[in-house]
Parts: structure tokens; sequence; C-alpha cells
């Protein structure tokens, strides 16, 4: 009998969550170039942004090992792109923007979703669930690059929908699933509602509203006394 583990990847699953690592990672090792981190800072907040969400993910399912010491290599990959990265932007003396950290940021808020809704999926999760952790694997690791960077997580504080995008993405891949859709079509189809949703809102500049607070009315005792 194959000595099988219950939360092994399909070769699918494996390919989306590879490339969800390497978009998210551009997106950490972009800000922390615009935040001016020296080499190791850079590779902290890449590998924050890449592996946070899914590590949460994983402990909140008790997955053991977790993906990225599951699959080490990732690491290695990991390393390779923030060397390289740095190098050839010093090279061509790049200056990294916001806006440029927005675009592999949401193709990896897209593919992190589909694969952490479909991991939850396959643990059986109810359906409003596994959206849930698929939205946490989508996001959490943009909320840890911000933090560190000592910033309000972009996720909570642009007010363009950034977690929405990714909730919605998770309720197509639960609609996918139950309609009896190959595992790569459902895939597809929730990491693409996800990043269509999130460049839309980039592009069209699409805003939740605020929270406004209202003024206190005045204190009535400290008015000056009538003459």
């Amino acid at each position: 009998m194959a000595n099988t583990l219950p939360w092994a990847l399909s070769h699918t699953q494996i390919a989306v969550e590879a490339v969800a690592t390497i978009a998210f990672a551009l997106s950490g090792l972009i800000e922390g170039a615009r935040k001016r981190l020296d080499a190791v800072g850079i590779c902290v907040v890449a590998g924050l942004a890449a592996f946070g969400g899914g590590t949460v993910r994983d402990i909140l399912l008790d997955r053991r090992p977790l993906f990225w010491v599951q699959h080490p290599g990732w690491v290695w990959i990991l390393l390779s792109l923030c060397v390289g990265a740095m190098l050839f932007m010093r090279a061509r003396h790049l200056d990294p923007t916001e806006r440029a950290m927005q675009w592999p940021d949401a193709l990896g808020l897209g593919l992190f979703t589909a694969v952490g809704t479909q991991i939850a999926i396959d643990a059986s999760m109810p359906a409003v669930i596994a959206v849930i952790l698929g939205m946490i694997t989508a996001v959490f690791g943009g909320v840890l690059r911000d933090i560190v960077c000592n910033e309000i997580p972009k996720a909570f504080s642009d007010h363009r929908p950034y977690a929405i995008c990714s909730f919605a993405g998770g309720w197509v891949m639960v609609t996918a699933h139950a309609g009896g859709l190959p595992q790569w079509g459902a895939l597809m189809a929730a990491a693409s509602t996800a990043t269509a949703l999130r460049m839309a809102a980039v592009l069209l500049d699409w805003r939740l509203p605020a929270w406004q607070a209202g003024v206190a009315p005045k204190d009535r005792s400290e008015d000056p006394p009538r003459r």
C-alpha cells in the first residue's frame, strides 16, 4: 500500500501554489526595496509575504509538515529570486513603486485564494469555513509583509476591495466544486475571479466606505455664562 499523506496536493494544486508563492514573494521584495531594507530584510519580507498566509492556514487545519517545509525547494527558489531581483534592480537603477507591487500582489491573491479554498475543501471543511481559510491563505501574507514594514496593512487601509475579492473567489471555488467542475477548471475560475476583481478595483479605483467618526455633541456645561 502506498504511504501517501491525506493532505497530499495534486500536481495542479502544487503548480498553482508555486506560482502564487513567487507572485507574493515579488510583492514582498518590491515592498522591502521601497523601504530600503538590506538584503536580509528583503528576504524576510518576501518570505513572510510568500509563506505567511499558507502557514496560518496549515496551522488552523493542523497540517504537518507546513507546505514550505514539505517542499523546501521553494525556499531556495525564494532566496534565488530575491538575490536575482536585487541585482537586476540595482544594475538597471530601477526605483520600485507601490503600483508595481500591486500586480504580482493581485495575481498571488487570486491563486492563493483558489488553492487555499481547495485545500480546505479536501479537508472536508464546511463551505463557509473553506472560503474563510482560502481568504486567510490569500490575505495574511500581505498583512504580515506590511506589519514588518511598519505600515497599516493595505488589506485594511487602502479602502479598495481586497479581502472581499478573495471572498468572492472562494465562493466561485466552492460553487465550481459542488457543480462537478474538474479541479484545474475550478482553480482557474476562482483564481481568475479574485485576481480580476482586485485588478479592476485598482484600475477603476473602486472604494469601500471608510469609517466616518461622528462629531461629538458640544458639552453645554463648558459654555461661558450669559450676561
